[in-house]
C-alpha cells in the first residue's frame, strides 16, 4: 500500500500576506511505509521571497485555462457485478468502499470521483453481448429498454448517488443494434451510412430509458472506439463523416426532447489519430459536438491532444479511458498515470481523466465469454480496486485519482470545480526536471470567501530517490516545501 499522508489544520487567514499552505496529501514511492498518517507539520506561510529552491514552482493565476469536470472511472457490468456481490457478502465493506471511491466531503479520505462512464449495452466486461434493443429491424425502437442491462448496474449506480448525488454521468455504446451494421452482429462491423438517423433515434431512446431509471446524463458519445472492429466483443466502425451525421441528427433530437443540456462528445479513441478522425468529425458536424475524447492505448501521449486543440481551440477535450494491468510495477504505474493522464492529459486541455473498470477481481475478470482480456501482458486488466469475495483492496489507480480529485473537486457543496491555471517549474538547478506540476483555482459560491489554489506535484526523482526542496512563488510571495519522491497535493486560500 501507499504512504498517503494528510495534514489538515484550521488556517488563520486574515490577509493576503497571511496566506498559508495548510492541507497536504502525500503519497511516497516506496510502497512499504505505513499508511494514512498525518505529516504533523505546522502550516507553511507565504513570506517575502528569498533565494529560489532546488526547484521553483511559479503559480500564475492570471493565466486561466479549461474548467475541470473531474476524475473517475467506468461502471461496467463486471464492475457492478463484483460490487453487488460485495454488498451481499459484506455490506459494511461495500459501503466503506463506496465512500472510499465517491465521498467528496472536504477532507474525506476518499478518491472523491466526480465523473462516471457507463456503457449503453454490453462491453468486453459483460456476461453477455446485448444492446438496449435486440429486436431485429425495430425501426420504431419500441423495444428499447434499459432493463436489458443487468439490474445490479442500476442498483449500484443508485447506491453511488446516495454518496455522490452530483456525479456526472457519461454514456456511450460499444455497439448499436446489429441490424444497423453491415456485419449484422454486435461483435465488429460498420454502421451503415444510410442509417445514421436511425442510430440517432436509438441513442435518444436509450437516454430516455436511462432517465426513466432515475439517472440524468451529463454527456453521450456516438460510439466507443469508432476505429476498432473485433470479432470477440461488441465493437463498431464509424467513419468521422457518419459520426458527424449521427451527431447532427442526435443534437436536434436531444434539443427537442428535453435533453438540450446533454453534451455530445466525439471520437472516444486513441491519441495516435488526434489530428485525423476528430478533426474530420468537427469539419463535418462540429455544431453538434461539445468536443472530443481520447484513450491511451496508441500514440505517443497526451501531447497529441494538442493536434485536435490547435485545429479546434474552442472545442472541449476529454480523456476517458485507460487501464492498468496486473504484473506491472507499482511505482512505475503511479508515474505513468500521473505523467500521461492526471497531470499530462490535463496540461493538454483535458477536462476529465478517466480510467477503465472501477473494479475487477485479481485475474482481471469477469470478462465477456470468448474475450481473452484486453491487456497486453496476458495477466488481466486491473481495476481501480480489486474485489475478491467479501474483501477489497485499493490499487495504485485509486491513489492517483485521489490526488487529482483532491485538487479540483468543489470547495463548496454544489460549487464550481477547479480551473487549470498557469504554472511553471524553474529555479535553474539540476533538479528542475524532477517535478511535474499542475495548478488549479477553485472559486467559491460566495464572493466573500477566498478562492482555493491547489497544486498536484509529482517528484519522479527515483534513481536514486531524492527529495526536492522547492520554493512556491505566488503573487509576489514565496513558500518552501520539500517534495519527497512520490505525489503530493496541497492547497491554500487567497483573496479573489
Amino acid at each position: 500500500m501507499l504512504l498517503l499522508r494528510a495534514l489538515t489544520l484550521t488556517p488563520l487567514i486574515t490577509s493576503v500576506l497571511g496566506q498559508q499552505i495548510y492541507d497536504i496529501w502525500e503519497t511516497t514511492s516506496d510502497n512499504a511505509s505505513s499508511k494514512f498518517k498525518s505529516l504533523g507539520l505546522p502550516v507553511i506561510n507565504f513570506v517575502t521571497p528569498g533565494a529560489a529552491g532546488a526547484a521553483n514552482i511559479q503559480v500564475n493565476d492570471g493565466s486561466v485555462y479549461q474548467q475541470m469536470d473531474g476524475f473517475g472511472a467506468s461502471l461496467t457490468d463486471s464492475s457492478a457485478k463484483l460490487l453487488s456481490g460485495l454488498k451481499s457478502s459484506n455490506s459494511n465493506a461495500y459501503w466503506e468502499l463506496l465512500r472510499k471511491l465517491w465521498d467528496v466531503t472536504d477532507g474525506a479520505n476518499s478518491a472523491g470521483m466526480s465523473v462516471l462512464r457507463i456503457p449503453i449495452g454490453a462491453s468486453d466486461y459483460s456476461d453477455r453481448a446485448y444492446t438496449y434493443d435486440d429486436e431485429w429491424n425495430d425501426t420504431a425502437f419500441s423495444k428499447v429498454s434499459a432493463d436489458n442491462t443487468p439490474s445490479y448496474v442500476w442498483t449500484t449506480l443508485a447506491d453511488i448517488k446516495t454518496i455522490q448525488p452530483n456525479i456526472k454521468l457519461f454514456f456511450l455504446p460499444w455497439s448499436p443494434p446489429a441490424w444497423l451494421k453491415d456485419s449484422a452482429v454486435l461483435n465488429g462491423g460498420r454502421v451503415w451510412a444510410d442509417r445514421s438517423s436511425q442510430l440517432a433515434q436509438y441513442l435518444l431512446k436509450s437516454l430516455q430509458a436511462i432517465k426513466n431509471k432515475g439517472h440524468d446524463a451529463y454527456a453521450i458519445s456516438i460510439q466507443n472506439e469508432p476505429e476498432n472492429s473485433q470479432n470477440s466483443y461488441p465493437t463498431t466502425l464509424v467513419s468521422p463523416e457518419v459520426e458527424a451525421q449521427v451527431g447532427l441528427a442526435l443534437r436536434t433530437l436531444l434539443n427537442n426532447n428535453g435533453f438540450s443540456k446533454v453534451k455530445i462528445i466525439g471520437y472516444e479513441h486513441n491519441w495516435d489519430h488526434a489530428a485525423a478522425h476528430p478533426v474530420t468529425l468537427m469539419n463535418n458536424g462540429g455544431s453538434a459536438f461539445a468536443g472530443a475524447a481520447f484513450h491511451c492505448y496508441a500514440g505517443t501521449g497526451p501531447e497529441q491532444q494538442e493536434d485536435f486543440h490547435k485545429a479546434y481551440p474552442n472545442k472541449e477535450v476529454y480523456f476517458t479511458e485507460c487501464s492498468g494491468s496486473y504484473g506491472s510495477n507499482w511505482w512505475g504505474d503511479i508515474k505513468w498515470n500521473m505523467e500521461k493522464i492526471f497531470i499530462g492529459a490535463v496540461e493538454h486541455w483535458a477536462r476529465t481523466g478517466m480510467l477503465w473498470n472501477i473494479a475487477l477481481d485479481g485475474a482481471g475478470k469477469p470478462v465477456l465469454p470468448g474475450f481473452g482480456g484486453g491487456c497486453a501482458n496476458g495477466l488481466g486488466c486491473r481495476g481501480v480496486v480489486t474485489i475478491s469475495g467479501s474483501n477489497y483492496s485499493l490499487n495504485q489507480e485509486w491513489y492517483t485519482l485521489a490526488h487529482a480529485n483532491r485538487a479540483t473537486n468543489p470547495r463548496d457543496a454544489n460549487g464550481p470545480f477547479g480551473q487549470r491555471i498557469g504554472v511553471t517549474v524553474g529555479g535553474g538547478s539540476s533538479m528542475d526536471w524532477a517535478l511535474k506540476v499542475t495548478a488549479f483555482k477553485t472559486t467559491r459560491i460566495s464572493s466573500a470567501e477566498w478562492n482555493r489554489y491547489s497544486l498536484v506535484v509529482m517528484n519522479w526523482a527515483d534513481n536514486p530517490v531524492k527529495s526536492v526542496t522547492t520554493t512556491i512563488a505566488f503573487r509576489g510571495k514565496q513558500a518552501t516545501y520539500t517534495f519527497k519522491t512520490g505525489v503530493t497535493t496541497l492547497w491554500w486560500y487567497a483573496q479573489n
